[in-house]
């Protein structure tokens, strides 16, 4: 299996680690388990069987997303990153129906805990170093734009909220007596569980639907204006989308009639390469050239120009409203 980028390395790198701790704080949940007969403690190990299972298969998916588009997939295999993402929402909900049925019975009919304070310290050890792997998860996620790691660090933090409130519980449980805590505190739990998992669905949905990404959208009209040149008398219809670590996007770019095609070719080159470097060589870009007309020349700042009708009076601010627009010739004055 080659690893070719930098990005692709940390995402490995970061989710084999989180494979490889949740088996191991696995069945140090389960081993509290064993000393106590806890439903409470039971709960939080069952919850982290849903985690290695979803490490695995956020493993297998961040592979997957980092093939090269192929003839069957010309677009990349970047979507499963949205599937997986979706699918460990899922999980987690499922991991909160076992919580529920473990923990009412012991709600409604309390006993004694045995070896207690043995089981507590076995659980603040997991949820310190989850607290860590959740945190280092979601930083490397968001530096290498992998929605995957973000969501399994996500899914690891939700866990450390489990073990908090397993740990207040008991404790409170430990002090008072009231052992119907260990029962009650693992529904509240599960509760905060369903919540996170139903926000990761909502995300993975997003993806897969290619909703609008306010944040990209700025990103690249940011770019667009940064670069901008006066013979790129306007830009409209700015479209864009993330697969992966892949970055599509389509936008119609007004240039001056004038230009021969071999010119009008030079400059979408241009843009192109502008954005490979931003994206680190992983982007997709279809630049749609459109000839200027008579109305344009208000806003073109090409000059001199042969076939001007009109001075230049403004030229538009090249905004995220404005470039996803289609094209309009109201004034927005610079």
């Amino acid at each position: 299996m080659a690893i070719n980028d930098t990005h692709t390395r940390w995402r490995f790198i970061a989710i084999s680690s989180s494979l490889v701790v949740g088996l191991s704080l696995m069945g140090i949940k389960f081993y509290a388990y064993r000393v106590t007969g806890s439903s409470a403690i039971l709960s939080d190990a069952l919850e982290s069987i849903i985690n290695v299972v979803a490490s695995g298969f956020a493993l297998w998916s961040i592979y997957l997303a980092s093939q090269p588009p192929d003839m069957s997939h010309p677009y990349g295999h970047g979507k499963i990153e949205y599937f997986s993402a979706g699918f460990e929402g899922a999980l987690i909900m499922l991991a909160a129906g076992g919580i529920f049925y473990t923990a009412i019975p012991r709600l409604l009919h309390p006993r004694d805990l045995p070896n207690l304070q043995q089981g507590l310290f076995l659980i603040l050890s997991t949820s310190l170093v989850n607290l860590l792997l959740g945190i280092v998860l979601i930083r490397v996620g968001k530096r290498t734009r992998s929605l995957t790691l973000i969501a399994d660090g996500k899914h690891v933090l939700t866990d450390v909220y489990t073990s908090l409130g397993v740990l207040l519980g008991l404790l409170l449980a430990l002090f008072t007596g009231w052992y119907w805590l260990d029962g009650g505190v693992a529904c509240a739990v599960a509760v905060n569980i369903i919540i996170s998992g139903g926000k990761l669905v909502r995300e993975s949905f997003a993806g897969l639907m290619n909703e609008s990404d306010p944040t990209l959208l700025e990103e690249i009209s940011g770019i667009l204006a940064d670069h901008r040149k006066d013979h790129w008398i306007d830009i409209h219809k700015l479209r864009a989308w993330r697969s992966g670590n892949r970055v599509h996007l389509d936008f119609h770019l007004i240039l001056p009639r004038e230009l021969r095609l071999d010119e009008s070719h030079h400059e979408v080159k241009e843009l192109e390469n502008i954005f490979q470097s931003r994206f680190d060589g992983m982007a997709d870009v279809l630049i749609h050239v459109d000839p200027c007309t008579n109305g344009d020349c208000p806003i073109c700042g090409h000059n001199p120009c042969i076939l001007r009708e009109q001075p230049t009076n403004h030229q538009r601010l090249w905004h995220r409203d404005q470039v996803t627009a289609e094209k309009d010739h109201s004034q927005t004055t610079a």
